[in-house]
């Protein structure tokens, strides 16, 4: 059961929903959690969960706030398409902006703010981490590599622009992210002048921390992969 609530909030572009779960204890930062293609799912509320128990404020936008239906089923892929491919980078940006100035409104710089996420989340992840000034920032399984999506740059080409330390979560099964163009992401990656690594899990499939996906969810994978994120945020958001 999710623990947060979902406030609505001013954008450039409307009102959108952000799902906000508190730190426990101390406030640390915060982190962005971005949807995967299916919405704001309870499996990312979860992970927000998840991340404010280690102290962060923690917040996931709801990208689709500019339609009616905004959560779909992980089985109804014929009405999420229609509705991902009008996703702009001028929307995402918009949406991207008014969660960090939420955030920054409650009095948390940007040095201690970190953004993670899921599927299409993992690609815009990688948009922020080189377009924004922020503290770190953590990809699952994000596609779009050879190719941009949303009117960004291929994720190839944003690998050469990372400004934030960047960790990439990718697994060797995903059929939507050819194994090849990883290790072309670490190479270019690497040359970073911040903090970089990629991490490849033999046995993942595209989803695989994703719970609530029985047919490509891996419970020791998951756990790695979460760890990995957690331990990421604690190094690099001060």
């Amino acid at each position: 059961m999710s623990t947060g609530t979902t406030i609505r909030i001013p954008t450039s572009d409307g009102p959108m929903d952000l799902y906000v779960a508190e730190p426990v204890g101390a406030t640390r930062g915060a982190v962005v959690v971005v949807q995967e293609a299916f919405g704001v799912t309870t499996h990312i509320q979860h992970v927000c969960d998840v991340i404010a128990e280690r102290g962060w404020l923690t917040v996931a936008p709801a990208l689709f706030h500019r339609v009616d239906t905004q959560v779909f089923a992980y089985d109804d892929l014929q009405s999420v398409m229609p509705i991902m491919v009008t996703l702009t980078k001028e929307a995402i940006d918009a949406d991207l902006d008014a969660a960090i100035d939420h955030i920054a409104g409650r009095g948390i710089e940007a040095a201690h703010t970190g953004i993670v996420g899921f599927c299409m989340g993992g690609s815009v992840t990688l948009y922020a981490a080189a377009t924004r000034s922020l503290g770190a920032a953590v990809t699952f399984y994000g596609g779009g590599l050879a190719q941009g999506r949303f009117g960004f740059p291929s994720g190839l080409e944003l690998g050469g622009r990372i400004q934030v330390p960047w960790l990439g979560l990718y697994g060797d099964l995903d059929q939507s992210i050819p194994v090849d163009d990883v290790e072309q992401l670490r190479t270019i990656a690497a040359h970073a002048p911040v903090p970089t690594e990629v991490v490849r899990y033999a046995d993942g499939l595209h989803g695989f921390h994703c719970d609530d996906r029985p047919t490509v969810y891996h419970a020791d994978i998951a756990a790695d992969a979460r760890a990995r994120m957690l331990d990421w945020f604690d190094r690099h958001l001060g």
